[in-house]
């Protein structure tokens, strides 16, 4: 598509070519995640989610066992394991090559995943300011990243938060933090603007307006707009009736570059790509 830069991701020996967006299918295995029907905890609720998310045209399977909405609930790294363990142990049983990221900002939880389940992708929301170890482990580990902003912790992020001008102090993290992953050699490096992330709703429309700012930065951007609060709260509706607002604004994202969707309803947004390539393409 002509609103994207040309990229690819290295993942399971594989290239992923983001010159046309792909989908992340989210899999939540937490019992408190703000989105009801994205909670999986039972054997056969993973392994049911996963085929769907591969049938439907996702290409990556995205597993949270830490739930990041507004104000959760702290959780142990051993239980956060304990939560991965169960569930990547039936994802790889049913599909082994699946493409699988892992979104935690612990460095443990994602050396227990890529040692024991050959994962390709840590999705990390603190883009590395909650583990000061995470670069490094990273680097070690040799997968690909995803540096997310989130101004705070899950616990205080939408406490107030302050920005001087959104993309520009947004760019600037990126920057800083992109710097410190290089210099360590990582180079499969995604960004990820944080939607809902310490962010009042003004300040997420500003970011979705401004999306083709981070273009700049030249790596493959990422959007998680799916169901979120902005969409809801502006609508005055709830998360189970947000399919149609999420549609709209991932149809934005992708015309200001988004690179992946981070979704709930995957054939949704794989026909919401279609859709926009082929009119672009026209």
């Amino acid at each position: 598509m002509s609103s994207t830069n040309s990229f690819t991701l290295k993942a399971n020996n594989l290239l992923i070519n983001l010159s046309t967006p792909v989908v992340m299918g989210i899999m939540n295995i937490t019992p408190d995640s703000f989105y009801s029907q994205s909670r999986y905890n039972h054997n056969d609720q993973i392994k049911i989610r996963a085929n769907e998310i591969l049938q439907q045209g996702g290409t990556i399977i995205d597993v949270g066992a830490y739930s990041s909405r507004p104000g959760a609930d702290n959780l142990s790294p051993q239980e956060e394991i304990a939560r991965l363990d169960k569930a990547l142990s039936i994802i790889k049983k049913e599909h082994h090559d699946a493409i699988i990221s892992i979104d935690t900002f612990r460095s443990e939880v994602a050396k227990f995943a890529v040692d024991n389940f050959e994962v390709s992708l840590i999705n990390d929301i603190s883009g590395g300011t909650m583990d000061k170890y995470m670069f490094e482990t990273v680097a070690r580990l040799n997968v690909g990243y995803i540096l997310m902003h989130m101004q705070g912790t899950p616990q205080t992020m939408q406490n107030k938060p302050i920005y001087q001008n959104i993309a520009i102090d947004i760019t600037t993290f990126f920057s800083k933090q992109i710097d410190q992953l290089t210099y360590l050699g990582i180079t499969d490096i995604i960004i990820d603007p944080g939607f809902g992330f310490g962010k009042t709703i003004e300040h997420n429309f500003q970011l979705l307006s401004k999306l083709n700012h981070f273009k700049l930065l030249n790596r493959p951007i990422l959007v998680g707009l799916s169901r979120k609060s902005m969409i809801y709260n502006t609508l005055k509706i709830n998360p189970d009736d947000a399919l149609n607002g999420t549609t709209v604004l991932n149809t934005i994202a992708i015309q200001k570059g988004a690179n992946i969707l981070r979704v709930h309803d995957v054939k949704e947004a794989t026909e919401c790509i279609k859709l926009v390539g082929k009119m672009e393409n026209s």
